[in-house]
């Protein structure tokens, strides 16, 4: 998500990332898929992993934005964008399993990609400003 703030003069609006919000609304988005995918044995332990996964990524990069030190920041960063991953795994899983889940789980799944890139980039910032 993206808020416009205007700049100090008035002008040139300057643009403010807030990527808490952007993980709690892909937690969100995530848990509504889930509401509507059939269940069943195979299906519920998948949907299941797929929420516990889609929702702790902003739940761990939150931990982060509250971190004691720099060592702390970097280690939950690096478990939120593991959890990217994962969330990416469960998805193509589903996918796979329920077919007409296809078309939103691909968006779910180039968020969680979009959402990985970005975590890699905080904690290559991060480590390069330990050197």
């Amino acid at each position: 998500m993206t808020n416009v703030q205007p700049s100090p003069n008035g002008q040139n609006p300057k643009r403010e990332y807030d990527l808490v919000e952007r993980t709690v609304k892909f937690s969100e988005e995530v848990i509504d898929f889930t509401k509507k995918l059939p269940q069943d044995t195979i299906t519920k332990p998948l949907i299941s992993q797929l929420v516990r996964a889609g929702t702790s990524i902003g739940a761990n990069y939150s931990e982060a934005d509250e971190a004691n030190s720099k060592k702390d920041f970097i280690n939950k960063v690096v478990i939120s964008k593991k959890e990217t991953k994962e969330t990416k795994y469960w998805l193509r899983l589903i996918a796979h399993t329920i077919p007409d889940s296809k078309p939103e789980a691909r968006k779910l799944w180039q968020e969680a990609q979009e959402l990985n890139l970005i975590l890699a980039a905080i904690i290559r910032s991060a480590n390069d400003k330990n050197k």
